[in-house]
């Protein structure tokens, strides 16, 4: 068995609406020609996603609404029915063959699934997918097919195994929470930018599921402008206690880098340090709980440049025991190359600039309402573990 494998193909970059939308799949080269460079991923580490088919893709998503994707990326779907299926939108615009792009990236995320589930490996990556606002019948903020949900309804049917879904993208996991919002096998945790100014505007502290999901969806919505120190406080709590209340057979993680400051969509101020942090304790909870088995996606991420391609090399560094790679400066091959390609200024350490942005003046305001906001989602789960025991003990099953 392999410790790790990394999904991968240059076709990756077929998945692109425009040369100006945020959404750029470049990144995931970027980072691949990162790893390269240090020499932390070798070829035979690489594995070539599949396509998923129709019948996978159906395990979300409607069919109407596939064959309306495929009729989209044919030029053969009016802009009154793309509409109302949240095609053709500023964030979704329709492109040639998107079908294909798309359900590449659904596949991607499969393949990564399979090779855990069938202990070919005890980890794997999918930087590709991630597209966690997708809907059973409607794109939505830049995903057309909604691959962590697929992956996730893929492995309750086929491998009957109890998943922890942990999203940290600064936008709520929605299209993921509402597919399994009663789902009992499915414990979700989003810890995202408070909707308030953010799409999609979802994520409160009080979604928590319901029917015989009822305490299986769990969000943590931070104020706008979280530095690292309330950031990883939330996240060290929230996943430990979810995890220690779940018991997951199976972990799998979205990977968002858009809470960096320097990500243009998005107002939380977190460094590169939150993203040494978030795979180090996805590790230790996969170890924990699962023998290991953990798959990782991407998500948002939208300073291509500068801040994605050091945050998601930090998960496969840590997947493989590497951290210590991620200390001083990036290789110099790597800077040279994309440097004359980049708009901005290259970062040249895997540190940030210090100081990275001037004081906040509500720092201590802030911490405390992301504070409270914990303790609300740190409470219900003790009362629903305290459920749970009392159940038990009655002989029912939770």
């Amino acid at each position: 068995m392999k410790d790790s494998v990394f999904i991968y193909s240059p076709l990756f970059l077929n998945y692109k609406f425009s040369n100006k939308h945020p959404f750029n799949q470049l990144r995931v080269e970027l980072t691949v020609d990162l790893l390269k460079k240090l020499k932390a991923l070798e070829d035979d580490e690489i594995v070539e996603p599949r396509f998923a088919t129709d019948e996978e893709l159906e395990l979300i998503h409607d069919a109407g609404y596939i064959r309306a994707v495929k009729q989209a990326g044919e030029g053969k779907l009016s802009e009154h029915e793309a509409l109302n299926y949240g095609l053709g939108t500023e964030d979704t615009p329709i492109f040639q063959n998107m079908h294909q792009a798309s359900s590449l990236i659904v596949g991607a995320t499969l393949t990564a699934v399979d090779h855990v589930m069938m202990e070919k490996s005890k980890h794997a990556l999918n930087l590709g997918g991630g597209l966690h606002h997708g809907f059973r019948g409607k794109a939505s903020g830049f995903c057309i097919y909604n691959d962590s949900a697929v992956a996730i309804k893929y492995i309750i049917e086929k491998y009957g195994a109890r998943v922890l879904y942990i999203d940290t993208d600064a936008h709520h996991g929605d299209g993921v929470q509402w597919s399994f919002y009663d789902e009992p096998n499915v414990c979700t945790l989003s810890i995202h930018e408070t909707g308030r100014y953010l799409f999609p505007g979802t994520g409160t502290v009080h979604e928590r599921g319901q029917g015989s999901g009822y305490g299986f969806a769990f969000n943590i919505p931070l104020d706008a402008f979280t530095e690292d120190e309330s950031w990883l406080k939330v996240y060290k709590e929230a996943v430990t206690e979810v995890a220690e209340y779940f018991k997951p057979d199976v972990i799998v993680t979205q990977n968002g880098a858009d809470a960096h400051y320097f990500d243009p969509l998005t107002h939380l101020h977190a460094s590169i340090n939150i993203y040494r942090e978030i795979p180090k304790l996805a590790h230790e909870i996969a170890h924990s709980y699962c023998d290991g088995k953990w798959i990782a996606v991407g998500g948002g991420g939208y300073d291509i440049w500068r801040v994605v391609p050091r945050a998601w090399s930090l998960i496969w560094l840590e997947m493989k025991n590497l951290s210590c790679k991620a200390q001083g400066a990036l290789p110099k091959e790597w800077l040279e190359k994309w440097q004359e390609k980049s708009p901005v200024e290259l970062i040249p350490t895997w540190e940030d600039p210090d100081p990275l942005y001037q004081p906040i003046p509500r720092k201590k305001e802030i911490e405390e309402k992301n504070n409270h906001t914990l303790e609300l989602a740190l409470q219900f789960i003790r009362q629903q573990r305290v459920y749970k025991a009392k159940k038990n003990v009655n002989g029912q099953t939770f």
